[in-house]
This record gives structure tokens, C-alpha cells and sequence, in this order.
């Protein structure tokens, strides 16, 4: 069966890395979304490439090209609130690649609607962490970081008791 993937900030490196991934294996992968902020050109070329189901954009002016150059299959949308409606069930896998404070809104909202969730915002994880790590509590749903200084401390802290950690 494939898994159902949504990348959040897939026209960065991060999510363009992901793409080249599934791109090598289409047969084990379902992208259910993709978001970008203003890349509209690019999220409109991965679109295509990969039949996604839905696109959020944030930038007025990309939401009226990719409305206007809409793929069959592809719907368009230009707000995450709309998350609930795009998403009903839980899907395997989420990748959290938007940069700064603008990643916060969306994560916490996936975490919700994933089973795993990746993050590669360290701000999100700093500014946020206790509000997330409540929500991946509450929803059941696995975390990994994927930047690099966030990742070597999840995972060397991982073999511990956090209790008795005092600083990082």
C-alpha cells in the first residue's frame, strides 16, 4: 500500500530533496499535499510531475496562476485552515520544511492529521516545543527532527532519562 505523504515547504531544498525521493520510487508514494509560500513556479512543476491531490499557496499572485493553470486532479488552495477539509484521516507521513514563526500554524495543525512528522524548523521546535510536544502526545503521533543541531540532540538525549538532564 502507499504512503500517504504531505511535504509543507516543498519547494526548499528539504522538500525538494523529499521530492527526488518519492520521484525515484512513485509506486510506494501518495503525496495527499504540497505547500509553498511563493515558489508558485515550482510547486506548479512538482505538481505536475507527481499528480499531487492538493496544493496550498500563500502569495496572492501564485494562488491566481496555479487557480488559473489548475491541473485535473489538483485542487488549489491558498490558506492552511482549510487543512481539516483537505485531510479527514490520519496519513503516514508529514515533512515540516517551512522556515521561521510562518511553520508554526501549519505544524501544530499536522500533527493532528499524521502519524509522523518530521520537522526542519528549528524556530517551530524552539518557540513551541512544549505546545507540539503536547499535541504529539495527544494525537498519538511520532516526531522527528530532521535539521541537523535539533536531530544530534534528540538523538543523543533519546538514550536518557530527560529528568535528569539539567542543561543542554
Amino acid at each position: 500500500m502507499k504512503k500517504k505523504i504531505a511535504i509543507l515547504g516543498s519547494t526548499g531544498s528539504i522538500g525538494k530533496t523529499l521530492i527526488e525521493i518519492i520521484k525515484k520510487n512513485p509506486k510506494k508514494f501518495d503525496l495527499i499535499l504540497l505547500t509553498a509560500n511563493k515558489n508558485f513556479k515550482e510547486l506548479f512543476k512538482q505538481a505536475k510531475s507527481l499528480k499531487v491531490k492538493n496544493l496550498i499557496i500563500n502569495d496572492k499572485k501564485g494562488y491566481e496562476f496555479l487557480k488559473k493553470n489548475k491541473l485535473k486532479s489538483t485542487k488549489v488552495f491558498n490558506d492552511y485552515k482549510i487543512l481539516d477539509k483537505i485531510i479527514k484521516k490520519k496519513i503516514d507521513y508529514t515533512m515540516c520544511s517551512i522556515t521561521g514563526l510562518a511553520g508554526l500554524e501549519p505544524t501544530l495543525k499536522m500533527v493532528k492529521k499524521t502519524n509522523v512528522i518530521a520537522i526542519a524548523n528549528k524556530e517551530t521546535i524552539i518557540c513551541a516545543w512544549n505546545l507540539i510536544s503536547s499535541e504529539l502526545k495527544k494525537n498519538n503521533t511520532k516526531f522527528i527532527p530532521v535539521d541537523s543541531e535539533h536531530f544530534s540532540i534528540w538523538s543523543l538525549i533519546k538514550e536518557y532519562n530527560i529528568n535528569l538532564i539539567d542543561k543542554i
